[in-house]
C-alpha cells in the first residue's frame, strides 16, 4: 500500500509546474486570489461557474514558474488582465519571454487592460466568447 507522501505527490494539481517551484508559488497565488484588481474580479464574476459556454476557469493559476490571471485547461486558453505596470518598457520583455513560454505549451494568451474589463465588458465577452466559440464549432 502506498503511503501517505506517495499519494499526495500523485493527487498534485496538474499545473505543468514542477513541484519546488508551484511550492514557492502557491501562497503568492492564493494571496493574489484573496485581494484581486477590480477589474480580475468583474472578470472573475463573468467566467466563474462555467458561465462561458461551459468552461471552466482557473484564477491566479500557476503553470511552470508564472502565475497566470486565468486559466482554462480544456481550451488550452490564458486570460491576463494587464494594468498599467504592463505599459513599462521594462515589463515587455517579461511579458514578451512569458507568452512565448505559453504558446510553446500549446497555450493561446489573450490579453486586455483593465480599462477593457472595466469599461466595455460587453466588448471583452464577446471576444471570449467567439475564442471560445471556435472551439466548440470545431
Amino acid at each position: 500500500m502506498a503511503d501517505r507522501k506517495t499519494i499526495q505527490a500523485r493527487s498534485k494539481p496538474n499545473t505543468h509546474t514542477k513541484r519546488e517551484i508551484y511550492d514557492n508559488i502557491k501562497s503568492l497565488s492564493r494571496h493574489m486570489r484573496k485581494n484581486p484588481t477590480s477589474a480580475e474580479d468583474i472578470l472573475w464574476q463573468l467566467i466563474r461557474k462555467k458561465q462561458m459556454l461551459g468552461f471552466r476557469f482557473r484564477r491566479q493559476y500557476a503553470i511552470d514558474r508564472f502565475i497566470v490571471d486565468f486559466y482554462c485547461p480544456s481550451a488550452k486558453l490564458v486570460i491576463e488582465v494587464d494594468g498599467e505596470v504592463h505599459d513599462l518598457p521594462e515589463r515587455a520583455a517579461y511579458d514578451a519571454e512569458r507568452r512565448h513560454y505559453l504558446e510553446s505549451l500549446g497555450i493561446t494568451v489573450l490579453r486586455f487592460s483593465n480599462e477593457q474589463i472595466i469599461g466595455s465588458r460587453n466588448e471583452v465577452l464577446m471576444k471570449l466568447n467567439n475564442w471560445l466559440s471556435q472551439l466548440t464549432s470545431a
